[in-house]
């Protein structure tokens, strides 16, 4: 039999029972003859608790210290998975992802992946061994320092074994049974995706749902490794990450959702000559904040207006960086707004439907909300809307878009 690649996120190994739990499952593929390597989240809660600490000592802390700090609870439940095994009679051995080779660019708390060298793993199948490893982290060779890969990092750490060790699916166990076409605690009639395409997927990742960390979704994309998002609560099908084909483009919207974590900026006044975008986000990126949505004001008296958004846990870092901007190019100052949500639709049949954009903006002003911002690509539209309705927008679109 081949290779099997399996990861199980923080509520699934939340407690002893559920560790024994996710035992079980690695052992019932174990028991149908595959090779099998697991990657492991922290304990629910635990890398929450793990900053709090953090933060209690200094609000300031250095991200270096963090690092080596909450990659301590991907390490800590990692070896109780394996002793779990053990004691059930499989062989298994648990490893960090520096004794399996998981190489980072260096950037503390927000790591890319390298390389995986996968050697130890291949190692430890030889003997026989089923292989538990520490997700989340790596390490940066020139310093010999662990580094995280982001909140949601284990995803991506089990996409990239998977790749190393050329298995075709990655199978992800969560807290649910796979993607929906919406949050199912928002949206009564959410539907679960049978199957759903890498672009797709990416998109919704990146907008707000919580299934997958966007990526993880960029990587199996890049190396045709299959997704397969599943229950560890529940034996039930799951939802496939694949390529894109012929059924998929017949829908015109896969799914809505929302992202509360959105904060928006704005630089009031600033002058508008050329190579002033550039210099107010290349400073800003040089701060590894990301930027999404970016709307420039018709100029007037030779200034402008330049609004952005970030995510909220970034606005503290990115209203010091603007402060900063604001001196350098003469600008009038910083307004910054956190009550504020993305919300958005996203299908590839998008690609061949026309007026969707229209029907979306429709909606929403049939109801009231306002649009802030809108940004769109080839296969989704976002709308920035006031924070608290977030939920009924979505409501609104899935069942227009995807109930009707």
């Amino acid at each position: 039999m081949g290779i099997v690649v399996m990861k199980f996120g923080g509520t699934s190994v939340g407690s002893i029972e559920r560790i024994k739990n996710v035992a079980r499952i690695i052992a019932k593929k174990r028991d149908q003859g595959h090779d099998v390597a697991c990657v492991v989240s922290a304990m629910s809660g635990e890398t929450d608790r793990l900053i709090n600490l953090l933060k209690e000592i200094d609000p300031k802390f250095s991200p270096r210290e963090y690092d080596q700090l909450v990659s301590t609870g991907e390490q800590a439940s990692s070896p109780l998975v394996a002793q779990s095994l053990i004691s059930m009679g499989y062989p298994a051995v648990s490893l960090t992802g520096i004794q399996i080779g998981m190489i980072t660019n260096g950037v503390h708390s927000n790591s890319r992946i390298m390389d995986v060298k996968a050697d130890r793993i291949k190692e430890e199948f030889k003997k026989g061994n089923i292989c538990i490893i520490a997700g989340f982290q790596g390490i940066f060779p020139e310093s010999g320092d662990i580094t995280t890969l982001g909140r949601g990092g284990s995803d991506t750490s089990a996409v990239a074994v998977a790749a190393a060790l050329k298995a075709n699916v990655c199978e992800i166990y969560t807290d649910v049974d796979g993607v929906y076409t919406a949050d199912p605690r928002i949206v009564k009639h959410a539907k679960k995706l049978e199957k759903i395409s890498y672009d797709e997927m990416l998109e919704l990742a990146s907008l707000g749902a919580k299934v997958l960390q966007s990526r993880s979704v960029e990587l199996g994309m890049n190396h045709n490794v299959d997704i397969m998002v599943l229950s560890s609560l529940e034996d039930k099908p799951g939802t496939l990450v694949t390529k894109e084909d012929s059924d998929m483009e017949q829908v015109v919207v896969t799914g809505v959702v929302s992202d509360k974590n959105q904060a928006k900026i704005t630089i009031a006044a600033v002058p508008d000559n050329p190579g002033i975008a550039s210099k107010i986000f290349t400073k800003i990126a040089s701060s590894n904040i990301n930027v999404d949505v970016i709307v420039q004001n018709v100029g007037k008296d030779g200034n402008t207006d330049m609004s952005f958004t970030v995510q909220k846990t970034d606005l503290l870092r990115a209203t010091d960086v603007c402060n900063e901007i604001v001196k350098e190019i003469g600008a009038k100052g910083v307004l910054a707004d956190e009550n504020i949500a993305k919300v958005s639709i996203v299908g590839v049949g998008m690609r061949s439907h026309t007026g969707v954009a229209a029907k979306m903006f429709s909606l929403l002003a049939e109801n009231n909300i306002n649009i802030k911002m809108i940004t769109t690509s080839e296969i989704k539209v976002s709308c920035v809307v006031e924070e608290k309705f977030s939920e009924l927008a979505v409501r609104i679109l899935h069942e227009a878009f995807v109930e009707a």
